[in-house]
């Protein structure tokens, strides 16, 4: 048997490179190129990275190169988030305190009512509402893929799924470049930049880039706070496939996915890291992989990024998701403000 499977494990195993390293390589040669600007001019790696990659879009779109980027933008990504947990601490995270869990849920449940209100009156549409407002408020693109899954089989749907992917990824870059300087013109602190920028970019990826691109504390918190929001995405599908199902009769396209793997593994390093049992050689070199792994998706995900996608919405798709936005950013803003006085 091991004669006969080897032999298929192995081509299986070169099939599978083949169609992934042209595109890896363009990632680490993108991240290689951000690392040497950064240490040898100065200015942050991870912007860097996300330019060259907006650069070589192209390459997203080229079947050689194609796989490998969506692995890149995926699977290194959810590594790279994974192993941050290794440089994250129990203490740190009850540092965070109940107004920061309180800032979180308030903000991703008040989203998603007005994204729901603005979709029933912009596109007569519930399902659209939550789409655009879920993705906004949780984690981007993937929770827009949740949520698709739990949503009535409608063409609209459907089409509006592949059109808030496109639109909230675009968006996400785009916070991750201005809300760091608009947390710097609110005067805020390392400590609250992270919890703003955890509570109000779409995307894991570009709130780790932009919590970073200020300072290991914010990034640290920005962490911590976005996965708080990754957390909710269990309920939040769950109850919208409840709903559904209840107002369709049970037809919908699918099932509600698990929890991300990447956050039970960011989950289970941080409570490793707080023991004092990681000697400090194994965690510096956790913490090099993911910064390492963080710097090759952005890459991607600025390789996946056009703002050609972003022009071909339409201006109700994209006005649901700005207005999202803009609703997700203003309320953050708000509570961290009123915490101040």
């Amino acid at each position: 048997m091991d004669a006969i499977t080897s032999p298929v494990s192995s081509m299986s195993g070169r099939g599978w490179l083949r169609r992934h390293l042209p595109g890896l390589s363009a990632v680490i040669m993108m991240a290689l190129a951000a690392t040497f600007l950064a240490e040898h001019y100065g200015g942050p790696q991870l912007l860097y990275a996300l330019l060259f990659g907006m650069s070589l879009n192209f390459l997203a779109q080229t079947p050689a190169t194609q796989a490998g980027i969506e692995l890149a933008a995926r699977t290194v990504l959810r590594w790279g988030v994974a192993l941050l947990g290794a440089r994250i601490t129990l203490a740190q995270v009850q540092a965070t305190g109940w107004r920061t869990a309180a800032i979180v849920v308030i903000a991703v449940l008040s989203t998603l009512a007005f994204g729901i209100w603005l979709g029933r009156r912009l596109q007569g549409s519930t399902a659209v509402g939550v789409l655009t407002s879920g993705a906004v408020a949780i984690c981007g693109a993937s929770a827009a893929m949740a949520l698709a899954a739990v949503l009535p089989r409608d063409e609209r749907v459907q089409r509006f799924t592949l059109l808030t992917v496109a639109g909230v990824t675009a968006l996400s870059t785009v916070c991750m470049v201005v809300y760091p300087m608009l947390a710097r013109a609110m005067g805020l602190d390392a400590l609250a930049t992270g919890i703003f920028l955890g509570a109000t970019i779409h995307d894991v990826a570009q709130v780790v880039g932009a919590g970073y691109m200020v300072s290991s504390e914010a990034g640290d918190m920005a962490t911590v706070v976005k996965l708080l929001r990754v957390a909710m995405l269990l309920p939040v599908v769950g109850l919208a496939g409840m709903y559904f199902r209840r107002q369709t009769g049970g037809v919908t396209t699918g099932r509600a996915a698990p929890l991300p793997w990447f956050l039970l593994a960011f989950a289970a390093l941080v409570l490793l890291s707080s023991t004092g049992w990681v000697p400090a050689q194994v965690t510096s070199l956790m913490q090099d992989a993911s910064r390492w792994c963080l710097v090759m998706a952005i890459a991607a995900l600025g390789a996946k990024t056009s703002i050609q996608q972003l022009a071909q919405l339409g201006w109700r798709p994209v006005t649901l998701l700005v207005a999202n936005t803009v609703f997700l950013a203003t309320i953050a803003s708000g509570a961290l403000w009123l915490g101040r006085v």
